[in-house]
């Protein structure tokens, strides 16, 4: 039996493909209530397809309850050779990893025609991975996901040069049809082309290109560095959700909001009354985080230690999103239904800001919006600039 835990854009086709190929398969995302570990059990084979590495390791490290000894966890997600040997610790030596992210987008997921690149013991999987597309094996674990993002780093940033010389071409007067015709004859033909009008359809969102970039970001890696800056300045802008070809629309000259909404698909979704955080330039600002799932049931109900450990999972993701750490927050502030349980709360918080502590305010309420609930946090963070 395979376990196939993924959303998005890229998940559902895949599991569809395993199921065609006539495998058993047993299917997981947020939002339906199933436990991860239920959803795991008794699979030869666990396959994840996540947003990023804060969302694999969530997910797997729920998992860890349900993995027999002897399983095959595959995950697919683009996540960085670091975290992958992050998750080699966390699982346990009795189940296998394998490192396998694609290339191709929604297309090539649903026509099998994606190109998988594995690191590791393949033993267990290589059959499987071939319903995808095509296997390129390339060595230990981690590998894959190396290559993974060392392609990406130069078909990203050479995507953002094109949208620049399309914008130089713009403002000096040059026919676009013609600079396109002209570029189609160079190497860079295919991307040209691909650049030409931007796709309605999302099938590489410009959020997880400036997602990729930051996990491929090297001292010395100049040209990445500068792309991930223009993309992180266009997701501000609010053309995250776009597909990244949008990237021409915003260094043409594409009108950016001052307050953009951020709504993060990985984490419980809003009520519709506010968004998870709203990003103005080089700041963002955090809606109150409390510990409620999907469904809108409180988590760890009674436990100060539960509902923190929660809550600063969550804002994990959110500073993941937007490419900060907990390093970057300036201001933290604290709802508490009972000031005696701060050394508990304390004890959490300090595992997630280390270092030089940022200004904060810890006070005591009466309630908070949801019985059951014992604490809200709220945040100002500082982005890295754009062009810096």
């Amino acid at each position: 039996m395979i376990a196939f835990l993924g959303q998005g854009r890229m998940g559902v086709p895949m599991a569809r493909r395993l199921v065609t190929a006539g495998h058993e398969v047993t299917t997981w995302r947020r939002g339906t209530g199933v436990p991860v570990a239920a959803a795991v059990e008794g699979a030869d084979l666990v396959i994840t397809m996540l947003s990023d590495p804060a969302a694999v390791r969530e997910v797997l490290t729920a998992a860890l309850p349900g993995l027999r000894p002897g399983a095959t966890v595959v995950e697919m997600s683009t996540i960085g050779p670091e975290a992958v040997r992050e998750l080699r610790a966390l699982l346990p030596p009795s189940v296998n990893l394998v490192d396998a992210p694609v290339l191709g987008s929604v297309g090539p997921a649903a026509e099998g025609t994606l190109t998988v690149l594995a690191g590791g013991d393949l033993s267990g999987c290589r059959e499987v991975l071939r319903v995808f597309g095509s296997v390129r094996e390339l060595g230990s674990l981690g590998a894959g996901a190396a290559m993974k993002i060392a392609v990406m780093s130069a078909m990203v940033p050479a995507q953002v040069l094109l949208a620049e010389t399309y914008a130089y071409a713009q403002a000096h007067g040059v026919d676009r049809e013609a600079l396109i015709d002209v570029l189609s004859g160079t190497p860079l033909g295919v991307l040209a082309e691909r650049l030409r009008v931007p796709s309605e359809e999302t099938r590489y969102s410009l959020a997880h290109a400036a997602k990729d970039l930051e996990l491929g970001a090297w001292e010395g890696g100049s040209l990445a560095t500068a792309a991930r800056r223009r993309l992180q300045e266009a997701r501000a802008a609010g053309f995250g959700d776009r597909d990244v070809t949008a990237i021409v629309e915003h260094v043409e000259g594409g009108r950016a909001s001052r307050a953009v909404p951020v709504n993060v698909p990985a984490i419980p979704a809003t009520n519709g009354m506010y968004s998870h955080a709203v990003r103005v330039g080089d700041m963002l600002y955090v809606s109150g985080v409390a510990a409620f799932d999907e469904s809108g049931k409180v988590v760890g109900e009674g436990s100060m230690a539960a509902q923190a450990e929660h809550v600063f999972e969550v804002i994990a993701r959110i500073l993941a999103d937007q490419g900060a750490a907990f390093g970057d927050i300036a201001f933290i502030r604290t709802y508490l239904t009972d000031m005696d349980a701060r050394a508990e709360y304390g004890a959490v918080r300090r595992r997630y800001v280390t270092g030089t502590p940022p200004a904060s305010t810890t006070v005591e309420v009466s309630r908070l919006f949801m019985p059951g609930l014992l604490l809200e946090v709220d945040l100002i963070v500082a982005l890295t600039p754009a062009g810096r």
